[in-house]
């Protein structure tokens, strides 16, 4: 399977200007994760009322990363000579998480892309999703 180039983000037309309430249901882990990202997303103009269930996944996921590496810290590695439950949780939430970083440009990676398709440059790299 091949993978496609990701989307450029650019300034949107009508794009969000000022930081949304963080949704009350969200962990205290995720609305930190809000309270961090949301204002450099809305500086760029990058966001519209229809990217925020996007947003909001990535700040749950986040969440759950800081959850679970603190219940790990707390109760150790092992339990009962094996790997601990939540570590199972703390994979798949990296997984997701940095999945959605990359599509919200908050990764270096994913920002310089979007930078090096503005400069209009002819890289033969930008192909590749790394």
């Amino acid at each position: 399977m091949t993978r496609g180039r990701k989307a450029e983000l650019r300034p949107i037309d009508g794009g969000l200007a000022s930081v949304p309430r963080a949704p009350s249901w969200l962990s205290k882990e995720a609305a930190q994760e809000w309270g961090r990202i949301m204002p450099g997303l809305i500086e760029r103009r990058v966001l519209t009322d229809a990217d925020m269930g996007t947003v909001e996944q990535f700040c749950v996921a986040s969440g759950l990363v800081k959850r679970s590496q603190a219940i790990i810290s707390a109760e150790g590695d092992m339990v009962d000579g094996r790997r601990h439950p939540a570590f199972q949780t703390l994979f798949q939430a990296l997984t997701e998480s940095r999945r959605l970083a990359a599509e919200l440009g908050l990764t270096p990676a994913s920002r310089n892309k979007a930078a090096a398709m503005k400069g209009g440059g002819n890289d033969d790299l930008a192909d590749l999703d790394l």
